[in-house]
């Protein structure tokens, strides 16, 4: 799948501002500074649809981006500065928590991991609350290009092995680059596969 047309929609502060659930969407959430702007970007061939800063946290909103009239693109407000708690409300904050919880057309949350680093526990929490309330994730890895071969195999084969430490299986794994476009086809190509379920 080629992305034709990529739009900003509209920015909600509240999940029940969110447009109506009249066709599927895909949201992208992660720490901050995780590179999901650059993402988004990239996906959609275009430099500055969605904003990045080097300031962390810089989304505030829940922004819907319209695809080529047919689907949404959702990019959530990071999580980088939450205190990893027992609920997913207290740690996430109820913003996040609201939209996931309430959106019925939400097809897939695309949850954005930088691959240089550890796992870091904040996401393992988040992902595992995830997986616990049945939301269907899928998870990115992102900044691919910036590791050498070695540690690119060493860094995902742990992260892979530590998941499976908690789940069966793993869902759905991307590994993307916004410089070279690596996985930009892979993901494109998942969201139509989810499209023709709608």
């Amino acid at each position: 799948m080629q992305i034709l047309s990529a739009q900003f929609h509209k920015s909600s502060a509240k999940a029940n501002q969110c447009p109506k659930e009249d066709r599927p969407e895909y949201a992208f959430i992660g720490r901050s500074n995780v590179g999901k702007s650059s993402l988004i970007n990239s996906l959609c061939n275009r430099k500055s649809l969605a904003k990045t800063s080097s300031t962390p946290g810089k989304t505030q909103l829940i922004n819907h981006f319209d695809i080529d009239g047919k689907w949404f693109l959702v990019d959530l407000p990071g999580f980088g500065y939450a205190k990893v708690s027992k609920t997913i409300r207290a740690t996430f904050g109820p913003l996040i928590t609201d939209y996931i919880s309430s959106r019925k057309n939400l097809m897939c949350l695309f949850v954005l991991v930088d691959s240089r680093i550890p796992m870091q526990e904040i996401d393992l929490v988040f992902m595992n609350s995830m997986v616990d309330n049945g939301v269907p994730i899928a998870i990115v890895f992102t900044k691919t290009d910036k590791l050498n071969k070695t540690e690119y195999n060493t860094n995902m084969e742990k992260y892979k092995a530590q998941l499976l430490e908690y789940w069966e299986e793993l869902p759905p794994v991307f590994y993307t680059s916004s410089k070279n476009k690596e996985g930009t086809g892979e993901l494109l190509n998942f969201i139509e596969e989810l499209n023709a379920k709608w």
